[in-house]
């Protein structure tokens, strides 16, 4: 479950934005079943704590928690990205440069990384996340996005489910042409760093239900969040 005190230990955590080649392509929510099936993957091997996600048809807001000692985040998305096109049929149109190498055409090779610093930065990160539905103007409510662990956080007690946010952003964050800042709505909530830290306690004095973290708290068996 979200912790911010995993931005304090070695590894650390880090919020990404990785995008598709073409932004016209519907392929993340088109075809997420192969992505979830990417992500599970190489979580098995190589594993990593998804602390927040967000899935749009062109590209993906996540926060990451690395293992201690571990901070090799690219070469997760390498091998994500590579699981991921290999699903594919190759019908994507090639740049003569990725011809020649001999490279797929369904992701931007780079992607936006951005360590948390502190839990205000995560809290900032989380609601940049959840909100991004909304600022791209594919829902009205972030309630009715099915591709985003917000539900799982709802049903956690860390936000309410008529969460709205706001949509004007400070900082940057990966995407193109963006500006402004991200002020919570919803003023009982906007210490959400103190809100899941409370919850952290909760769950942390609770009898050990023999249930894995991810059960409890919604996430898929592929390790992604579910549509509820």
């Amino acid at each position: 479950m979200p912790n911010y005190r995993r931005a304090f230990i070695p590894g650390g955590c880090w919020f990404f934005t990785v995008n598709l080649l073409d932004r016209r392509q519907t392929l993340l929510v088109d075809q997420i079943g192969f992505l979830r099936q990417a992500v599970a993957d190489i979580r098995r091997n190589h594993p990593f704590t998804i602390d927040a996600i967000v899935i749009l048809p062109d590209h993906i807001h996540t926060i990451w928690s690395l293992p201690s000692g571990d901070s090799d985040f690219s070469m997760r998305w390498r091998l994500i990205k590579n699981r991921f096109a290999r699903a594919l049929p190759k019908q994507e149109t090639l740049s003569a440069v990725r011809a020649a190498r001999h490279e797929r055409g369904i992701w931007q090779r780079r992607f936006w990384e951005h360590r948390i610093r502190d839990e205000a930065d995560y809290a900032r990160h989380v609601e940049y996340c959840y909100i991004n539905p909304l600022k791209h103007g594919y829902v009205r409510r972030v309630q009715d996005w099915p591709h985003s662990s917000f539900h799982r956080d709802v049903r956690a007690g860390t936000f309410p489910i008529d969460w709205a946010g706001d949509v004007e952003q400070n900082g940057e964050f990966g995407e193109r042409g963006e500006r402004g800042g991200l002020r919570s709505a919803n003023p009982p909530y906007d210490d959400v760093a103190a809100r899941l830290m409370e919850i952290g306690r909760r769950y942390a004095s609770l009898p050990d239900s023999g249930r894995s973290e991810d059960e409890i708290l919604g996430y898929d068996e592929n390790g992604l969040p579910g549509s509820s």
